[in-house]
């Protein structure tokens, strides 16, 4: 039976994730700014685009079909339970249990089916050029991404992401040798992920290197707001994946308001700290040539692996 307690706090993490999402966006792209000596937007600046996206009118090809209108919907949704179903506040969610860490994996791989399906739609080079970059970037990192998550299952025997923070966070302090293998593959995940240099630069618009600004050209008004939203909401999820998997402490548990109180700062200091950290890797990296991003998402896969095989080894 679901509480109304745990009702609450689903709403109130899903709640947080959408208001935050663009905040931490906007922190990191104002922390890249800074690195580079420069002034930079605000990171309000996400908010701002986001208003005057919704208020401006959606421009659509006239070979456009039902499709291509729906996909926005379907990918901010998916984004959205993407961020209800991982604990960010408190392991007593109500969505947890109906999906584990492989139904998460899927949800974020159905959300980029969509959204190349949608590229193609218009019949275009550029978006048929970035559904092919998305759809092989997302075969190699969702492996890549499993086995990160059933090294955490291994230690925990659950792949429920709420029964791994509790099972993480009473555990002794120590330094677990797959987790630390499993840490290196998921930050290699992630910046692939989320478009980020090395594989990918947020802010280019060269056709030779693009990936995720190539799926969204055509895109416009409201959907092109709610399809940036989503992709911050994607980073804010991959954020709390990390931070639930890799620093758990802070989450608080079921009935406790007191560590309730105090997840939320302290979720707000892992997050600036994350994100400063990727806005560091970003301004140390260089741009990979397409043709490398295979052989980088094979590194993680392996490092991944590799990390289960020193669970089985060592049993730490």
């Amino acid at each position: 039976m679901i509480h109304f307690s745990g009702l609450l706090l689903q709403l109130l993490e899903i709640i947080v994730a959408l208001a935050a999402a663009p905040l931490l966006t906007g922190w990191v792209n104002q922390c890249r700014a800074w690195l580079q000596n420069k002034k930079g937007p605000g990171i309000l600046q996400p908010y701002r685009m986001l208003h005057k996206l919704f208020y401006k009118e959606s421009v659509l090809a006239n070979n456009a079909t039902p499709l291509f209108r729906m996909v926005p919907y379907i990918v901010f949704g998916c984004m959205t339970l993407a961020c209800g179903i991982i604990p960010t506040l408190s392991t007593d969610l109500p969505l947890s249990p109906a999906a584990d860490a492989i139904a998460l994996v899927g949800l974020l791989a159905l959300a980029r089916v969509f959204i190349a399906l949608a590229a193609m739609d218009i019949g275009t080079a550029f978006g048929s050029l970035g559904a092919r970059r998305e759809m092989l970037v997302g075969f190699l990192a969702e492996p890549a991404l499993l086995m990160v998550l059933f090294s955490a299952s291994l230690i925990t025997q659950s792949t429920l992401l709420p029964s791994i923070v509790d099972n993480l966070t009473h555990r002794e302090l120590a330094i677990y040798p797959s987790l630390a293998f499993a840490g290196v593959a998921f930050t290699m995940v992630s910046l692939a992920e989320n478009a980020r240099v090395p594989v990918d630069n947020p802010a280019t618009h060269l056709e030779l290197t693009m990936i995720h600004e190539a799926l969204i050209l055509e895109y416009s008004g409201r959907h092109l707001a709610l399809v940036e939203w989503a992709a911050s909401l994607k980073l804010f999820a991959y954020s709390c994946i990390g931070i639930a998997l890799f620093f758990p402490w802070g989450i608080s548990e079921p009935a406790n308001p007191f560590e309730l109180v105090a997840a939320i700062p302290a979720l707000a200091i892992k997050l600036a700290i994350g994100g400063a950290l990727l806005a560091l890797i970003e301004t140390s990296s260089a741009k990979m040539r397409i043709f490398r991003v295979p052989e980088f998402l094979t590194a993680a896969f392996l490092l991944a692996v590799i990390g289960m095989l020193v669970h089985f080894l060592l049993g730490a």
